[in-house]
């Protein structure tokens, strides 16, 4: 039995689930999943940056109000907050491939249905689960990162990032080619080629060994690790894969107790959390933890979809006209997508800069640094300027967020992981 999870060396050798990413390094099998996992974070940077373009169009095709025109991209965002907390909850009780299916699927099929939608309604039922779908998208990033050795884990969750600036790149370009051409339809349904890809090529995935080693399932976990080891040219520790928890406690677990752990189901593992991890989140121990991690999220994300939608708000207004002309000529005005495009060229800067700053100084001293550079790009905007020195105050702004959110992925996993294991 014991050789199902490793070869038992003369001393008994453990070994955590750490310890084995280590001596299993990055290698070809991370690349392989670094490709899928960028390819659903290229999806959904794409479904975003669509929010920019289609709203003015739709308005003056539907003859909508302002209110009307708003809410299309305000249902997303609110889709977004409930997937959020559902794909979470379904990642953690069924498993991260069952959470990247599910996510895949309702992004892809109803970001294609609102192509087709016949009226207002259809379309903000079809973007609200599409929402619903991309609030998913942290689960791309958490798949990964299982996978990394922790001493790779900040630059190489700068390389993931560069995956999700090449989607908002390839949707700037996009828009600038189809929107004059073809219309907002043929915009949605091409822009989610990406996601029914990223559905397409699920079947190659494989689960976390993380979330296996966390429920306790050692075997499973163990088979997994063997299998990157052998595509990377590694081998794995000699000895027994076991527990965190065995490995602090393991003078108060007996040999017996440990193989059981190490050959089976762990019976004190991690029970498959609900609605209780929630509320889990704000026990004595986690609730500063929790809300200071709220706060970083609501900053960068209140922050880059500000950036974001404010860029096609500035170059709307940059047509001095009424209304009426301003709806007639939208589509014909190219200033709208080559801002757009110009500012998604900033994230490349913003994520050299964050990989430079990550292991350098420290997770949150970039955070610092990148959070006052973009708060002293955007101040600025509060006050008219010429054209050009708009789009360059939003290049930088754009340039430190995504920076700044590329380090909070690094860092808020780390500190999310290191309060579970003092619970």
């Amino acid at each position: 039995m014991n050789n199902e999870i490793g070869d038992n060396d003369e001393n008994g050798h453990e070994y955590t689930l750490d310890e084995a990413l280590a001596e299993v390094g990055f290698g070809k099998f991370q690349v392989l999943v670094l490709v899928y996992a960028g390819l659903g974070s290229m999806a959904e940077a794409m479904e975003v940056m669509i929010l920019s373009f289609i709203g003015p169009s739709v308005k003056s095709e539907w003859g909508l109000s302002s209110g009307q025109e708003s809410l299309i991209t305000t249902v997303v965002f609110a889709g977004m907050l409930i997937g959020a907390y559902s794909w979470g909850i379904i990642s953690d009780n069924y498993g991260r491939r069952i959470g990247l299916l599910s996510v895949a699927a309702v992004t892809s099929i109803f970001s294609l249905l609102s192509a087709f939608a016949p009226n207002y309604i259809s379309l903000v039922v079809c973007r609200t689960v599409a929402g619903i779908g991309l609030g998913g998208g942290p689960l791309y990033s958490a798949w990964f990162l299982e996978f990394v050795p922790v001493q790779n884990r900040g630059i190489w969750m700068v390389v993931f990032s560069t995956f999700w600036t090449i989607g908002a790149i390839l949707e700037a370009a996009l828009a600038w080619t189809v929107m004059p051409r073809l219309g907002w339809r043929w915009l949605l349904a091409l822009s989610s080629v990406p996601c029914f890809a990223a559905l397409i090529f699920y079947f190659l995935t494989i689960e976390s060994p993380r979330y296996l080693y966390m429920n306790g399932m050692i075997n499973e976990a163990y088979n997994v690790l063997k299998k990157m080891a052998e595509i990377n040219g590694r081998e794995l520790p000699s000895g027994l894969l076991v527990s965190d928890k065995v490995i602090e406690n393991e003078e108060m677990t007996s040999s017996e107790e440990t193989q059981l752990l190490s050959t089976g189901r762990n019976k004190n593992a991690i029970s498959k959390p609900g609605f209780s991890s929630l509320l889990m989140l704000f026990s004595p121990s986690l609730v500063k933890t929790t809300l200071l991690l709220w706060m970083i999220y609501f900053g960068n994300s209140f922050s880059y979809y500000g950036v974001v939608l404010l860029t096609s708000e500035f170059s709307s207004g940059e047509i001095k006209c009424s209304s009426a002309i301003l709806n007639s000529h939208i589509l014909k005005d190219s200033s709208l997508y080559i801002d757009a495009f110009v500012t998604s060229l900033a994230e490349l800067p913003g994520l050299i800069l964050s990989a430079f700053l990550v292991d350098k100084v420290g997770r949150k001293i970039s955070m610092l640094i990148t959070y006052l550079c973009g708060f002293m790009f955007l101040l600025p905007l509060m006050f008219h300027h010429y054209k050009i020195w708009t789009t360059a105050l939003l290049f930088g702004a754009r340039m430190f967020i995504i920076g700044n959110f590329t380090v909070a992925g690094v860092y808020c996993p780390e500190v999310s992981h290191l309060s579970s294991l003092l619970l």
